[in-house]
């Protein structure tokens, strides 16, 4: 019997063209510089914002696991918020919990902010609880939801659900929301896309799969209302997801990236990087015609090199910057330096094929 496998890409990408500018990297305009990863974007109560990963300042060390930043109009600069009154650094996003037996150097791994009510400017933010620093002796607890209000003009976490701060515990169920997270402009529907399970980190063969989950906006609040995407084959079911192999998944390797959708194109794309050797990561635009999928072969858009051999990976779009489309501004994290490019298709040389050989122009 031959194995499903709905990874595989499908179908004609239809970037056939694109001109990419790299603009500079990232840097707040309000608190002193900081390293920082991912700042996945969202939107809620008529702004856009990024939520960060880990965030440190070196000279007195301090970190936090995660940051909330407001975008400009710059996609170069942003007003972090949360800042403390004692110094211009920030206060964490997402508060660690110890009545949960969660402790300070717990990542709260995050996503996009997640726009649920317009009109009272409610969103919502999924996370990934993992014990302790990153070492072997790590690992996933489980994946939570938290409502968010525009309280004092600043997104504030008000809520986590769960008896213990989250839904699904990661040991048997995918990390949801943890590899991607998006509000469909086009459907009443969230999506959050999740790895394999903690029991499926060592198997090579599925280590790197990922899955996808939906809900209605309204109903992201209530466990009971998600679906599950069981596979082209079987489609959403509302039954919790227990099959973790190549045809239940969506994607294989991407790494954490984001999807946005795309009025010039006519698709949602995803962005995402692939290291090809060391030193240096690739980012990658991939489409599709629904969330779920079948998703197009990767056009390569942009090579860029390690600073000092750190990890160069989370692709980031920033789709308000250009409502048409017909641009697209880009960051990615390169050894917790965001840095920053502007896509034009529109401009460029001809895309001759789809493989992962292809390319943009480099301005």
């Amino acid at each position: 019997m031959n194995r499903i496998d709905n990874t595989a890409p499908s179908g004609t990408n239809p970037i056939r063209r694109c001109r990419v500018q790299f603009l500079g990297e990232q840097s707040p305009i309000n608190s002193e510089p900081s390293g920082r990863d991912l700042g996945f974007t969202g939107q809620l109560g008529g702004h856009w914002y990024a939520v960060y990963g880990d965030t440190l300042w070196k000279e007195p060390f301090y970190m936090i696991r995660n940051g909330i930043s407001r975008m400009t109009a710059n996609p170069l600069k942003v007003e972090d918020l949360h800042v403390r009154r004692d110094m211009p650094r920030q206060h964490q996003f997402i508060p660690w919990n110890a009545a949960w037996g969660e402790k300070q150097n717990w990542f709260l791994g995050v996503s996009s902010i997640l726009e649920v009510d317009e009109k009272t400017a409610t969103g919502a933010i999924f996370y990934l609880v993992t014990n302790g620093i990153m070492s072997a002796d790590s690992k996933s607890i489980g994946t939570g939801i938290a409502m968010v209000k525009v309280v004092g003009g600043v997104p504030t976490i008000t809520k986590r659900f769960g008896d213990r701060g989250y839904w699904w515990d990661a040991r048997d169920n995918a990390r949801w929301g943890d590899v991607s997270t998006f509000k469909d402009p086009r459907s009443e529907y969230i999506y959050a896309w999740g790895g394999t399970p903690e029991i499926l980190k060592h198997d090579k063969d599925r280590k790197s799969l990922v899955f996808l989950a939906r809900v209605k906006a309204e109903a992201c609040f209530d466990l009971k209302s998600y679906e599950y995407w069981w596979g082209r084959e079987k489609g959403w079911s509302t039954r919790n997801l227990d099959q973790f192999d190549h045809e239940t998944a969506v994607w294989d390797g991407t790494g954490q990236g984001q999807v946005v959708w795309n009025e010039y194109l006519g698709c949602y794309i995803l962005v995402h990087l692939t290291c090809w050797g060391i030193g240096h990561g690739i980012v990658h635009l991939r489409t599709a015609q629904q969330p779920e999928g079948p998703w197009t072969p990767d056009v390569r858009v942009f090579r860029d090199e390690s600073i000092e051999g750190g990890f160069v990976y989370a692709g980031v779009a920033h789709p308000y910057l250009d409502p048409s489309g017909k641009t697209l501004t880009v960051s990615w994290t390169n050894n917790n330096h965001i840095r920053v490019a502007k896509i034009d298709f529109t401009q460029g040389g001809d895309i001759k094929s789809n493989g992962l050989n292809t390319g943009c122009v480099v301005s």
